[in-house]
């Protein structure tokens, strides 16, 4: 991650999209597709309404589960490359349209009518988005809301944060019970994650882990409250988080993504070229300001 990615940002009004409803964002999005007379989106950026600052991609195949198609694939990775670049995005939350769902891997329907130069360039945009999600500049969460499953968990794996709902009961890789091995990402990102045994039995058994499971392997970071959603429990994450310096946030992020390849020293040095610049940011500045007069910074990303 470059540090070009510590750039001044401007916010703007941003709207809200509460926890799975449908019927207004449902709406709005099937005017815009009669509008151009296209198919529905399979996945979408859009901002959290009345929280500045937070958005999600949203994945609405719910048929199959959001199992990745080339249609999906394609429109999560324009969704990344517009989050990306909009300095109005400081928190990012991948999540499904509705509810019970996640992201069930690929669409092995779609695969059996693929060529052999199709699969390949598939997995090669596959494990292109999965980088791009990764080195998203601002902090990302996956809300598991359900089966994460093969590709789904490695969308998962490249997010920072994962918040799983309490119901989940199938979030794995299970590709070697199919005769393969996870292809974008899930060898190398589960084995940083878990570290090498860990990652070895997940892998080699396919074993399906509930929520609770998870968070106890340390798959997931938070298993949401019976009584909410994946969503709701991440959304409320990302607000947490986004009270925090824009620029902070993303020097932070780049600063922990880049020690487990680099020795101490090498660390050290790169924290102190992320930490120097965001002295005299005006950020900074309110934050010091804010303190000063006890009351609550208001951050511009400036």
């Amino acid at each position: 991650m470059s540090m070009l990615a510590i750039l001044p940002l401007r916010t703007r009004p941003v709207r809200t999209v509460k926890q799975y409803s449908r019927s207004v964002v449902g709406i709005r999005q099937q005017q815009r597709n009669l509008a151009v007379g296209s198919a529905p989106p399979e996945a979408y950026l859009e901002p959290v309404d009345g929280e500045k600052g937070i958005a999600a991609i949203t994945l609405d195949r719910p048929g199959a589960k959001n199992a990745i198609s080339v249609k999906l694939l394609k429109e999560l990775r324009d969704s990344l490359d517009k989050a990306a670049f909009d300095p109005s995005v400081n928190v990012l939350i991948i999540r499904s349209s509705q509810p019970g769902s996640f992201c069930a891997g690929a669409d092995l329907v779609e695969r059996r009518t693929m060529t052999k130069a199709d699969v390949n360039k598939f997995l090669a945009d596959l494990r292109s988005a999965f980088s791009l999600l990764e080195d998203l500049p601002m902090p990302t969460i996956a809300a598991i809301d359900g089966p994460a499953l093969g590709g789904g968990l490695e969308l998962a794996l490249s997010c920072d944060l994962r918040v799983a709902g309490a119901s989940v009961t199938k979030i794995g890789l299970p590709e070697t019970k199919l005769g393969i091995i996870p292809g974008a990402g899930g060898t190398q990102r589960a084995t940083r994650l878990l570290g090498a045994s860990k990652a070895k039995t997940l892998i080699f058994t396919g074993r399906m882990l509930t929520a609770q499971d998870a968070l106890e392997w340390g798959v997931v970071d938070v298993v949401a409250d019976p009584s909410s959603t994946a969503y709701d429990a991440a959304l409320q994450l990302a607000k947490e988080i986004n009270q925090s310096a824009p620029l902070a946030l993303r020097a932070a992020k780049m600063a922990i993504s880049k020690a487990p390849e680099l020795d101490l020293d090498s660390g050290l040095s790169f924290e102190r070229a992320c930490y120097e610049p965001l002295l005299s940011t005006s950020d900074r500045m309110e934050a010091l300001n804010a303190f000063r007069e006890k009351r609550k910074p208001v951050f511009k990303g400036e």
